[in-house]
Parts: structure tokens; C-alpha cells; sequence
């Protein structure tokens, strides 16, 4: 592919803006991790969902539908404030498609006059120069999209042929923080993509990840010697990425489990687009309380639970919040009892197959 070669510098201007944004951003990060040293008693990292509607359709995926309506402006702002009033740090939006819902820029700014930190996970299709400058002036901080292959396939469009003139527009005119997740794992047919891809990222000037996919049943899989061997030079080329503190991928990379304190329905939240709260995007369905009824001492019980599914977690954003905690406080309580559905056709339910690269 010609085009994955093309890098194009993005002007002076785009350079020194960027750059302000970035050390503005940092800061905001270092007070964000100083906070949550001193005091346990707010949500480090909240995942809101705006819109469940994706574009797509991956296979591996189960996180969107293709019917859904965006959630309100007024009601997203409602929910955002009542994060805000939890004394949230940090809010990463994401989906279905996020760039679909027609007033993401306002929902940004909203966000940043609330003083918390933004980002947004999208599979970049909607990206284009005039909508990342629009992404530059709400003043959206941080920007991951997840590439899967280097040539679309049957399992997912998000192909390096398909995003790379969209990543050479991010190079160039966007001043927020770009991330670049590849992936590992089952359904991945050549590992060797992962490896171009995260040095494709690099070569633009964006931080570089690697996502690790369930097997077919949900379940934790070692990767092979030549899977391993991709995965440790991928990680290697993230050495500006946070996740390099995380030793929780290794143990994923091996299939071995992993011991710490899950602080979901805490310290991180998952907040679905009907507005309920649960532990996280693979465990939907608990504590399924609204966010309005989520009480101080919900999320005290909640930092307190040991939960189930922790040994065997892939949900790399949840352990990177839990490093902040790990070190304190055991978990000694179990999860509460839920009440059956009103609507049992409606019911949320927990999800083994999944993919751990938010």
C-alpha cells in the first residue's frame, strides 16, 4: 500500500498547539493521579456511552447495535454533571460509533467545562479534516482507535488500507493525544499485522497499544512464541504509552491469571447509553442501577467487592485505574444479589466474548 508511507509534518502552528495541549493535558494527569493517592472517594476513569448505533459490524464485537437513537444533548449533559458532582477525573467516550451522534462536540466541551479530562474511542471512519478540527476546538484530549488488520476482512473493516489516509489527517492537524490499538490473539490471522500497524503509528507521531482478543468462549488464551515475540515489540514501541506500568498484558499475553483488586463500579465506571451503571463493558448488566440513584455508599460497597471475573480480566483500562489502588484497602465483600428484570426481554446480561483493548 503506497499510502502507508505518506507522512505529511503538520504545520508549526498545529505543532505548537499540540504541544500546549500536551503539557496542559499532563498536568491535569498528574494532579488527576495525585487525587486519587490521597483519597478513594471518587471515580477515577468513567466510559459513557452517547450512542450504541455503530456503522459497522465486527464480528468479534459486542458492544453496538445498528438501531439505536443518540442519547439526548440535555440528557448527556445531565449525566455528565452528575459525574462532575462525584468528582470524576477523567471520561472517555465510546460506543457504538461516538461520531455519529450529532452533538459529540458539545458533549465534549461540556466535559472540559467540568473540569474533567476527554477522550474518545471511535473507529475513525467518520474522520476527516474539517471533524478533527471541530475535535481540536471542544477540546477533546485524548483519541484511541483500535486497527485490526492491514487489508479488511470478514471479521472487521478496521484496516490499516481502510484508516490510513485518515491517520496521515490526524497527523497532521490534530493537537489532542492519538493513540493506536493493534491486536493479538484468537481470530487474529496474521500477527505480523499488529507489528506494521503499531509501526505505522509511531512513524506518524502517535503512541502505540496492544489489545490481546478473547477465545471463542470468553476465555483467557496464551499466545504462541511468535504471537508473544510480536506482542513484546509492539510494547516495546508503546514505551510512551501508561500501559507500559501495567504488567497485567504479560500475564494476559501467557494466559496466566492476574492478581489484583478489581475497583469497578468505584473507582471506574461503565455507564450504558440508558444511562445505568455497571461494572464494566464485558460484565453489562451489574450493579444496572442509574446513575442517578448511584449513591456514595453504592460505590464505597463497590470499591470493597472482590469480583469474580478479576484473575481472568482483559479490560486493560480497568486494571491500569486499578494500579492507582492495588496497593490498599483488600476487598472483603461479595457482590450483592440482583433483583430479577422488570423486563426480561430488556435484560442486560453479562458477556463472555469480548475483547480487552479499551
Amino acid at each position: 500500500m503506497a499510502e502507508e508511507t505518506k507522512t505529511i509534518r503538520a504545520s508549526a502552528k498545529t505543532r505548537l498547539q499540540r504541544r500546549l495541549r500536551f503539557l496542559s493535558t499532563r498536568a491535569r494527569e498528574l494532579k488527576m493521579i495525585g487525587k486519587a493517592l490521597v483519597s478513594t472517594k471518587h471515580p477515577i476513569l468513567v466510559h459513557i456511552i452517547p450512542m450504541r448505533q455503530c456503522n459497522l459490524a465486527c464480528t468479534y464485537c459486542n458492544e453496538f447495535d445498528d438501531f439505536s437513537k443518540p442519547v439526548p444533548l440535555e440528557e448527556m449533559k445531565k449525566r455528565l454533571d452528575i459525574l462532575a458532582d462525584m468528582g470524576t477525573s477523567i471520561i472517555t467516550i465510546s460506543g457504538g460509533e461516538p461520531l455519529m451522534h450529532p452533538d459529540l462536540d458539545e458533549v465534549i466541551r461540556h466535559m472540559r467545562r467540568q473540569g474533567m479530562i476527554a477522550g474518545l474511542i471511535t473507529n475513525g471512519f467518520y474522520l476527516n479534516k474539517e471533524r478533527i478540527v471541530r475535535l481540536n476546538e471542544a477540546g477533546l484530549e485524548h483519541l484511541q482507535i483500535s486497527i485490526d488488520n492491514l487489508a479488511p476482512d470478514e471479521v472487521s473493516k478496521k484496516s490499516l488500507k481502510t484508516l490510513d489516509g485518515r491517520l496521515v489527517m490526524l497527523s497532521q492537524y490534530a493537537v489532542f493525544q492519538v493513540n493506536i490499538n493493534s491486536v493479538l490473539g484468537s481470530g487474529v490471522k496474521d500477527p505480523e499485522d499488529a507489528l506494521k500497524i503499531a509501526h505505522r503509528a509511531v512513524n506518524l507521531g502517535f503512541t502505540s497499544t496492544v489489545g490481546i482478543i478473547h477465545d471463542n468462549n470468553g476465555q483467557l488464551k496464551p499466545l504462541g512464541p511468535h504471537e508473544q515475540e510480536i506482542f513484546e515489540e509492539v510494547m516495546a514501541l508503546g514505551k510512551r504509552s501508561f500501559s507500559r506500568f501495567n504488567e497485567f498484558q504479560h500475564n494476559v499475553a501467557r494466559g496466566r491469571e492476574h492478581n489484583w483488586r478489581c475497583r469497578s463500579g468505584s473507582r471506574y465506571l461503565y455507564i450504558c447509553e440508558d444511562g445505568l451503571v455497571h461494572w464494566c463493558s464485558q460484565q453489562r448488566g451489574y450493579p444496572g442501577i442509574p446513575l442517578a440513584e448511584y449513591t456514595p455508599e453504592m460505590r464505597h460497597r463497590e470499591y470493597s467487592t472482590k469480583k469474580f471475573c478479576a484473575p481472568r480480566c482483559t479490560v486493560s483500562c480497568v486494571q491500569q485505574v486499578g494500579i492507582l489502588d492495588n496497593w490498599r484497602d483488600p476487598q472483603d465483600l461479595n457482590p450483592m444479589p440482583m433483583a430479577p428484570p422488570a423486563n426480561p426481554q430488556a435484560e442486560l446480561v453479562q458477556i463472555g466474548q469480548g475483547r480487552g483493548d479499551s
